[in-house]
């Protein structure tokens, strides 16, 4: 991975993100191969890494087989890996018994529940996750709305204590430019790629309140998958302009889908670069193992500067 990409200078943190890996109970399965395929690809190009960040769709139904199957998976390249986090997706709880798919989430994946933070080498890492088993959106309670409010105007919680992950004594308020990176696995409405009212695969219950919220810290970077949608189309990216958070779409592990509405075999995600003054977002092809250099961006951290904004950036 470039480490040098900003004036010769190495990036302050780097992460990966993937999404929608819809792993099945069959290891032969394509979906299942192409889960390898990428693990293998952040395994040689992840070094130093903060960690992966899974945007849900662990898992096609939910099934405990296919949870030993994403546990197989791992197994095969966790010692070269960093940490992964994961997100809730439609597909891992919206398919059967609410309660017990959640708990099936939870004590398979590690994670404390449909949401939670964590702050990682000075930076805020957010998890937004539904609260029902819809099949196709997500609902984010009123607690998890009021609870993330909270979280992106938190100051960095105490350096001698764990991970953030408690109520803890928190410091100053984060600058008002420092990026803070939220995950959730469907996007707003009419956003980012695959999510026109008219592609369908918008998906947040609450669209107008999360907004709302949004709206306030707009140095929030919104990565969300679902749609599915591959990296090169020109809206993967939505702008904030210092109105609201700059949002990706994440596209896909397992497959991707185009704007002619077709569906297409392929396997990508995200490596990103964190510099003090800009976030590096560079897409990757897990299937050929190259760059997409349609989808190389850059986020620039001028939240207070009048006249400036994100912008797509093509990095040499």
């Amino acid at each position: 991975m470039n480490t040098s990409g900003h004036g010769g200078q190495p990036p302050l943190l780097t992460f990966q993100i993937i999404t929608d890996t819809h792993v099945t109970a069959d290891p032969a399965h394509e979906y299942n191969l192409n889960f390898e395929r990428a693990l293998q690809d952040l395994a040689g190009h992840a070094q130093g890494s903060s960690g992966i960040m899974h945007i849900g769709d662990i898992t096609d139904h939910g099934y405990p087989e296919e949870y030993a199957e994403v546990h197989r998976i791992l197994q095969l390249h966790q010692a070269s890996l960093p940490e992964i986090r994961f997100t809730l997706g439609n597909h891992d709880v919206g398919l059967g018994h609410w309660e017990s798919r959640l708990a099936m989430y939870t004590s398979r994946m590690g994670m404390p529940g449909p949401y939670h933070d964590h702050w990682t080498g000075g930076y805020h890492f957010i998890f937004l996750g539904t609260e029902e088993g819809l099949p196709t959106f997500c609902n984010l309670s009123d607690e998890q709305l009021r609870w993330l409010d909270r979280k992106l105007g938190e100051g960095a919680p105490d350096s001698r204590q764990p991970d953030g992950q408690m109520e803890l004594e928190l410091g100053a308020a984060a600058p008002p430019d420092q990026p803070v990176f939220l995950f959730l696995h469907q996007p707003l409405k009419d956003t980012v790629a695959g999510s026109l009212e008219s592609q369908e695969w918008y998906g947040v219950t609450q669209d107008k309140e999360l907004r709302s919220i949004l709206a306030k810290y707009p140095q929030t970077l919104l990565f969300t998958g679902h749609t599915h949608w591959e990296l090169e189309v020109d809206n993967t990216m939505y702008p904030g302009n210092g109105e609201t958070a700059t949002m990706f779409n994440a596209a896909s592990v397992a497959y991707l889908w185009t704007n002619a509405d077709e569906h297409k075999t392929g396997s990508q995600g995200f490596y990103v670069e964190v510099y003090a003054d800009k976030v590096l977002v560079r897409g990757r092809d897990f299937t050929t193992g190259t760059w997409i250099e349609a989808a190389e961006y850059e986020v620039v951290n001028t939240v207070n500067v009048p006249g400036q904004s994100s912008e797509k950036v093509h990095i040499k």
